[in-house]
């Protein structure tokens, strides 16, 4: 299958960086123009948008997430300078330890407040204006990263647990309501993905217990994400709107 996105734009939150900038330059690769997001570091960002391959028009843009009217102003300016958005990338998350037993009430607050916003709220405002403009365009596809910690949990990460459980949920919901408007939602659920995020922890002793989780004695790289983003967004995929799709080497499986 020759996968061309010539004449697609394809907009990635989180994209500098990990698993969203895999998913930028393989897009880019494929001749789309793709649009990515930051939240706080803009040198590292643009130097991921001076990487992209197929010098078309790309884009880069802040975002905060996290705050409704963010979302609501970024889509507006995003739509001024593209005329269509035909596949979206919910990337970007926040992971906050947060051990029960050992935070503060009010940090538990922070943590919980952070991350739901961040991680469920935010893309569900993405996944709104999102969904609005692709209705307008006669269809699209979008794409939610969720992870392993929605089945398994996450003991020290309680919040991001429960923020990817409500984001598949989510996730589904939108592909029934959003399939008589051409629109197909997909769910990408990885475990841990070998990124400069997570290179000091994989690297280490609890690191080789990490890879031995799976039979594969190792973890996922953010390009076999990207491969399944870009399989996904493709025509013919249509079909598999609402699945998850586990990205874990066997190491947790589910029925």
């Amino acid at each position: 299958m020759l996968l061309d996105y010539t004449g697609k734009t394809v907009l990635i939150t989180g994209g500098s960086r990990g698993i969203g900038k895999a998913c930028a330059k393989l897009f880019a690769s494929l001749n789309a123009d793709v649009i990515i997001t930051f939240n706080t570091d803009q040198d590292e960002a643009e130097r991921t948008l001076l990487e992209l391959e197929h010098k078309g028009n790309h884009g880069l843009y802040q975002l905060d997430q996290s705050q409704p009217k963010n979302v609501e102003r970024f889509f507006n300016k995003v739509l001024q300078h593209y005329p269509h958005v035909d596949v979206l990338v919910n990337n970007a998350g926040v992971y906050i330890e947060h051990k029960i037993t050992e935070v503060s009430y009010e940090e538990w607050q922070q943590s919980w407040e952070q991350t739901i916003g961040t991680n469920l709220n935010g893309v569900a405002n993405l996944c709104y204006f999102a969904s609005r403009h692709m209705i307008q365009q006669g269809g699209g596809k979008i794409i939610n990263i969720s992870s392993r910690g929605a089945f398994r949990g996450e003991p020290d990460h309680p919040a991001y647990a429960a923020s990817k459980a409500g984001l598949n949920a989510m996730s589904q919901s939108l592909a029934v309501s959003l399939a008589p408007h051409h629109i197909s939602v997909h769910i990408i659920a990885p475990g841990f993905v070998d990124t400069d995020m997570t290179s000091a922890l994989l690297n280490s002793e609890a690191g080789e217990f990490i890879k031995k989780q799976s039979p594969l004695n190792r973890v996922a790289t953010a390009n076999e994400v990207a491969q399944i983003a870009v399989t996904y967004a493709s025509p013919g995929f249509e079909f598999t709107t609402g699945g998850i799709i586990d990205l874990n080497g066997a190491s947790y499986l589910r029925t």
